[in-house]
């Protein structure tokens, strides 16, 4: 469970798939994170290197070897949640068409 407490942190995820190809400086990091401030950077990179998932070498943060096994679910966890967004819009379609016939 302490897994899914530090993915379900807002921009973890995001963190670990922008350091996919390489390292990144912090700037860099932030730039690709878009609104992301400083200290919620900071805040998740100590978080992801406690976790073992990110270092800070002279290039920049990279993710480790247990980083890197963390990126490879990504995939899965993908197609679940294409799954369930698609029968997340069937249940509403079907509710929709079903208000529209008790109109």
């Amino acid at each position: 469970m302490a897994l899914l407490d530090l993915l379900g942190r807002r921009w973890v995820l995001r963190i670990v798939w922008e350091l996919r190809e390489g390292p990144l400086t912090f700037r860099e990091l932030q730039l690709r994170c878009g609104s992301m401030s400083s200290s919620v950077l900071n805040q998740r990179l100590a978080e992801l290197r406690l976790a073992g998932a990110t270092e800070h070498a002279a290039s920049g943060y990279r993710l480790t070897a247990e980083g890197r096994r963390l990126l490879e679910l990504y995939p899965p966890l993908q197609a679940w949640a294409e799954r369930w967004a698609a029968r997340e819009r069937k249940a509403a379609a079907a509710a929709e068409a079903a208000v529209d016939r008790d109109r």
